[in-house]
């Protein structure tokens, strides 16, 4: 078997795995992750765990969530075609890419696709997720950007959807800002050592409605609305 389709057999079966234990649901979430080679987004060393359902390291201490995570983060998110999304710590680009997958799928031809934007603070990140997003065929569905996550993006804003992929003390306010109203967004809250899931909706200006989904380890959210540094 070539390793080519050792990768999309190893894919098949987690993401079989992954729907028989509940995690996955919704066909686009299922479909999405099916479709977006997760080999392309981690460092070569670890290529051969790339189908094992765990975070893996990547560069300057960060890592590439478990494909778990990813699928229980879309999940909550409800992404659909045509949404704007803003994501927080690109990391590798596999997440957003998997979001990408959903709100502006490849095998459709729209006349207003998806797009994604994505933060990264750590320049190596932003180059490394930039060059997996373009072989994997998402470079055009994803703008990568060197910056402080925490305080969002607002040349794009608002967005249908956040996602934020580091820990942060709380929700930081530019992201509730930047949050279209009856807008979600999924993010890691609590200390740098565990957190809770906290899944957000956007009732009224300067208003959102919250709740827990679960808890989770995420490395910390680093800016001026997030944590000052590693603590």
């Amino acid at each position: 078997m070539n390793l080519h389709n050792r990768f999309n057999e190893d894919r098949r079966r987690l993401i079989d795995k992954l729907v028989k234990e509940g995690i996955l649901k919704s066909e686009k979430v299922i479909r999405a992750m099916l479709t977006v080679p997760r080999e392309v987004f981690v460092p070569s060393d670890y290529k051969d765990k790339a189908y094992f359902d765990m975070p893996l390291p990547t560069y300057e201490g960060q890592t590439i969530s478990a494909p778990h995570m990813v699928a229980i983060m879309c999940e909550l998110l409800d992404l659909d075609v045509g949404m704007k999304v803003l994501e927080v710590g690109c990391g590798s680009g596999y997440h957003a890419a998997v979001c990408a997958e959903i709100v502006a799928p490849s095998d459709e031809k729209l006349s207003n696709p998806g797009h994604i934007y994505s933060i990264e603070r750590i320049p190596i990140l932003v180059e490394f997720a930039r060059k997996n997003l373009r072989r994997a065929g998402y470079y055009d569905r994803v703008d990568v950007i060197l910056g402080d996550g925490s305080a969002g993006y607002p040349p794009e804003a608002p967005y249908d959807r956040i996602l934020v992929t580091a820990a942060a003390p709380q929700i930081p306010k530019p992201l509730i800002e930047q949050l279209k109203k009856n807008g979600k967004i999924v993010i890691p809250i609590g200390s740098s050592y565990y957190q809770e899931l906290i899944v957000g909706v956007k009732v009224a200006e300067g208003e959102i409605k919250t709740f827990k989904a679960g808890g989770c380890i995420f490395v910390p959210l680093i800016g001026k609305y997030g944590w000052k540094y590693y603590s």
